[in-house]
């Protein structure tokens, strides 16, 4: 008799402790500690994290984490910006130098595999093209043929345009810099025939840096894959399940059209069900990351959903002006897609 009630038994037990709260592990326990997050950003990439005149951070990349400090801290700008030039970025995370790296990098294998890091989720797909003066009349990258074509490194930038060139037989010389500053010096004064990193940087730095934008022309070629994401040290689970979750949650909440302006309302309103569970108001989420609650409604009044950090900071309105493309919700034809939050 008894075993007719062992394996129903075992389940609920499963099921209890799949539901029990998350402890807060130590990266959690060591922001709320000191008040504040700690954020390693870009030394400046216009559209993803940049510092205007008065130290004010802005971004895509940038929003991120202010998104992660108000779930966790309750206050978006509760975040110390840490610039990181890309050989220093790794470093600076595995270091405890900074608790999240939010800096426009690409997810790889070799670096998800062997630099003790995990990332949270692609926040802007990406692939790597070049940029060229509009009268050089270069139309394709496969006519780039023994040009010299500027490019940083430390990123898989370098190593993908030396493969483009073998591949194509292009015997291209690149011309290697440590920072984006350089790199981008070297080509408005002409030492470079093209530019080479990815996409949404060359609009970036077209827009920021060049004295007439329309003198310079992004090519249409795109040479790689470049999953953009932020990433966290691996070895805190509930550190990289909130941080996660937060990227998650923004996306979600564009499906769901919960806004900046709208989210209030939804909280006390909304009889959707969906909604519910993303602002709190029917299920408690948040005990499972640690958080409460509202974890999900003060993410999103920090910065807007998904959609709405995506238009402010790099979409077509924006002065980049990229197109949504690939980074359209899966609903409307792109990849962005989250799993559930429920």
């Amino acid at each position: 008799m008894l075993n007719l009630f062992k394996k129903p038994l075992l389940a609920t037990c499963a099921l209890v402790a799949l539901a029990a709260p998350a402890h807060a592990g130590k990266t959690l326990e060591a922001i709320k500690a000191r008040g504040q997050l700690v954020c390693g950003v870009s030394s400046g990439v216009a559209g993803f994290s940049q510092a205007d005149s008065s130290g004010k951070w802005s971004g895509l990349d940038v929003d991120v984490c202010r998104a992660i400090a108000a779930s966790v801290l309750g206050d978006a700008n509760k975040v110390k910006w840490v610039p990181l030039v890309s050989q220093q970025r790794f470093a600076a995370l595995q270091s405890g130098e900074v608790d999240i790296l939010s800096r426009n990098t690409s997810w790889t294998l070799t670096r998800d595999a062997s630099l003790g890091l995990a990332f949270t989720g692609v926040t802007y797909y990406d692939g790597q093209g070049f940029m060229v003066p509009a009268k050089s009349k270069v139309k394709s990258a496969k006519q780039l043929k023994n040009a010299t074509v500027c490019v940083q490194s430390g990123t898989t930038t370098e190593k993908n345009l030396s493969e483009f060139s073998r591949i194509h037989q292009l015997n291209i010389k690149p011309v290697v810099f440590e920072k984006f500053d350089a790199a981008n010096a070297a080509y408005f004064s002409g030492r470079c025939q093209a530019y080479t990193t990815d996409a949404s940087g060359l609009a970036s730095i077209r827009n920021k840096e060049a004295k007439t934008p329309a003198e310079h022309v992004v090519l249409p070629d795109l040479i790689s894959k470049e999953p953009l994401s932020p990433a966290v040290r691996r070895g805190d689970d509930e550190f990289f399940a909130m941080a996660k979750w937060v990227v998650f949650g923004l996306i979600e909440a564009e499906e769901y059209g919960v806004t900046q302006a709208n989210v209030d309302a939804l909280q006390k309103d909304s009889k959707d069900p969906n909604i519910g569970r993303l602002l709190g108001t029917t299920e408690d989420t948040g005990k499972l990351l640690g958080l409460d609650k509202d974890w999900l409604a003060r993410a999103v009044k920090a910065g807007g959903n998904y959609g709405e950090i995506f238009e402010r900071n790099v979409g077509p309105k924006s002065p980049l002006g990229l197109p949504r493309g690939s980074n359209k919700l899966w609903s409307q034809g792109g990849l962005m897609y989250a799993p559930p939050v429920r």
